[in-house]
């Protein structure tokens, strides 16, 4: 069989290899501990639970409009309004088979060949394989701890050509957990309407935040950039519904359009169960938030303090999100029970398969000299696997 050139290109995504080869030692009876997943480990609220087994019962099962229901449009742009100041009409709102969807319809009405999309590295492991899905070319930026991983507006302004398409953007960010604060993205916005470029800005864990650090979305920075912006939201993480397959992108009509019509002859529309009961998520009680919120703070500051702890590693304080990413590059060329560790993906095997941790290495996030731990598990695994992992850098040879 010969499969086309573009399915040779792409490799399947690491974090999501990590978590089968997790969970296939667990079934198999090991004692894993997993800080590979990146789901929130709490259930989906109950009312939103309801609202989909009322939409079961009420007969509310067939075919909806490709880009959502009209209901949940409204919900999706009265959430923009409120907690972004943003306005968007329903046709300029798009619902997708998760935020995941939603960035691979806005790459495939937007890229082609000869397009450039300027990607900064530590990134999410899906935006390369996108662009390259579509015959772009990504251009990585390498970002640095010392810059809390955030684009320079020189680093920017040096990738920057006549083929640039698109900046992807991810704040608060996966892997590293920090985020863009008005005064960056005012600088990057500035750029993008000056060399008429769009952005991609991904903000599916803008809820989940720390320490007073307050979300703000770049395409409510004025009417300029917010027509070179596509904002791709979801309930996946702020709302535990990451199974659900929902997510949603806000942007100009005719790209949104565009977006509407590559998913008709793809998946067609969302779920119509998940539609309701996420008209219940964006619409009903939220205080479910700041619980999930409160507790993920408890684990980061817990998580962050103990690695820093370890002889060797250094890790940043995250913002946002539920991931921490240390810098563990010390170990690299020492050995490791006979085994030389030259690698974030050295070091990962051997945690998973000697001490029974899954992380996820660097290097699937464009920067080897880190590990990403996530912190939606419970504390009694934290405590568990983080005790493993200093055990396990002790044997450092």
């Amino acid at each position: 069989m010969r499969l086309s050139e573009r399915a040779k290109a792409i490799k399947p995504s690491p974090t999501l290899a990590m978590d089968a080869k997790a969970k296939a030692l667990k079934a198999a009876g090991e004692d894993i501990v997993n800080f590979g997943v990146g789901e929130p480990d709490f259930d989906t609220p109950d009312n939103i639970k309801e609202a989909a087994i009322k939409a079961i019962r009420d007969g509310f099962t067939k075919y909806t409009p490709v880009g959502g229901t009209d209901e949940l449009k409204t919900a999706v742009t009265e959430k923009f309004r409120k907690d972004n100041n943003l306005i968007y009409e329903k046709d300029e709102i798009i619902v997708s088979c998760g935020a995941k969807h939603s960035l691979y319809n806005i790459a495939e009405a937007l890229f082609g060949p000869g397009d450039e999309v300027i990607i900064p590295s530590p990134y999410w492991v899906t935006y390369p394989d996108q662009v390259i899905l579509n015959d772009a070319a990504p251009v990585i930026v390498a970002t640095d701890e010392q810059d809390s991983f955030t684009l320079r507006p020189e680093l920017l302004k040096a990738k920057v050509s006549g083929k640039t398409k698109a900046l992807i953007l991810n704040s608060p960010s996966n892997p590293t957990g920090l985020a863009y604060d008005r005064k960056s993205l005012e600088n990057i916005a500035e750029m993008a309407v000056k060399h008429d470029f769009y952005i991609i800005s991904d903000e599916i864990y803008e809820k989940l935040t720390y320490e007073g650090f307050s979300h703000f979305s770049i395409a409510s920075l004025g009417d300029e950039i917010k027509q070179r912006t596509i904002v791709v939201n979801g309930l996946s993480k702020s709302h535990a519904m990451t199974g659900w397959r929902v997510g949603f992108a806000a942007g100009p009509k005719d790209i949104i359009k565009a977006m509407t019509n590559i998913q008709s002859q793809s998946t067609s529309n969302p779920s119509s169960i998940t539609q309701k009961a996420s008209v219940e998520a964006l619409t009903g009680p939220q205080d479910f938030i700041p619980k999930m919120v409160s507790e993920f703070d408890r684990r980061r500051k817990y998580m962050v303090e103990r690695l820093n702890k370890i002889k060797g590693v250094s890790c940043i304080k995250p913002v946002g999100a539920f991931y921490a990413f240390p810098k563990v590059s010390f170990c690299y060329g020492k050995m490791l029970n006979g085994k030389s560790v030259n690698s974030s993906l050295d070091l990962s095997t051997y945690l998973l398969e000697r001490a029974g941790v899954a992380v996820v290495p660097g290097m699937a996030f464009g920067d080897d000299r880190y590990i990403r731990l996530s912190y939606a598990t419970s504390m009694e695994n934290i405590k568990k696997g983080l005790d493993r992992i200093e055990d396990a850098l002790s044997k450092l040879e």
